[in-house]
């Protein structure tokens, strides 16, 4: 039977007024499309598994492995997940801690994710002096210094490259040229690339190359085989694809996984050890 449940349902961070409170989440349980809403609190959403994407601030955000998504509070977003994404999010109250007053995607350690998932199995009205709340506090602490990525697509609130973007998002094989959108969307082509230019600060051509990335990054994340995304990219074969993929981002598809799911078993590796070295410590 297919979930019926939004994700906005189960708990209300707004509620608590806790520093920060986090939450697990399987999408098996719930509708793939989150609509658009907003929170007072600050939100970071994580992909443990599966793949992600959010729409806020005028551009479409893909959560890779690794890393997440804050999203400011007072920012309306919405999410789409795949059937198998377990994510994991954490609400922060405003002020709580330094961190971006834009949406960004960041990098995200080993530590924080760990952190965050730990946190999920706190209730979320801790009090002040709890051992729940100071590890809210190291939590803030160490997302405050995590790098910034670049897993966006501008899309802009311009309604001409919006539809385009909409159009690009359900088809991404469609290889129409920029000329032939112009005509779609009533302009001349010399118009929409300035257009182009202006909002998005990319040509069409970069553009539509970063939504394939986007595109690509989601449905490869949710265990999609690299031909399969190749052929709902328009891409005439598997090389062309992983020819774009290896200049964009510096590695083949399979070496790009390949490289975080190692560096997610040594974080593994390294988290336990830690845990063991502080309950020894504490003994």
């Amino acid at each position: 039977m297919a979930a019926s449940r939004s994700a906005v349902s189960v708990f209300d961070p707004d509620l608590a007024n806790q520093p920060a409170v986090a939450r697990l989440l399987d999408f098996a349980d719930y509708e793939a499309e989150v609509p658009v809403h907003v929170h007072r609190k600050g939100q970071l959403i994580l992909a443990l598994h599966g793949a992600v994407t959010c729409t806020a601030d005028d551009e479409i955000w893909i959560v890779p492995p690794n890393c997440g998504v804050w999203i400011p509070g007072g920012t309306p977003h919405s999410v789409r997940a795949t059937v198998n994404a377990q994510l994991s999010y954490l609400f922060a109250e405003p002020g709580a801690a330094n961190l971006p007053k834009v949406c960004c995607t960041l990098s995200i350690s080993p530590l924080v994710r760990e952190l965050v998932n730990r946190l999920a199995g706190e209730v979320s009205d801790y009090l002040p002096d709890s051992h729940a709340a100071r590890l809210a506090q190291v939590t803030l602490d160490e997302l405050a210094g995590m790098p910034r990525e670049h897993f966006n697509l501008p899309i802009s609130g311009d309604p001409k490259i919006r539809a385009i973007a909409d159009a690009l998002t359900i088809e991404p094989s469609d290889r129409s040229t920029l000329g032939e959108w112009a005509k779609r969307v009533a302009m001349s082509e010399r118009s929409l690339a300035r257009l182009m230019i202006r909002e998005t600060g990319l040509t069409f051509g970069r553009w539509r190359q970063q939504l394939h990335l986007v595109v690509a990054l989601r449905e490869l994340a949710s265990g999609a085989a690299v031909q399969t995304v190749a052929d709902k990219l328009g891409y005439e074969s598997v090389n062309a694809f992983i020819t774009m993929f290896k200049k964009a981002l510096g590695s083949t598809p399979a070496q790009y996984f390949a490289q975080r799911r190692v560096k997610l078993s040594q974080s593994r590796i390294k988290t336990g050890a830690i845990e063991v070295v502080a309950r020894t410590h504490n003994r």
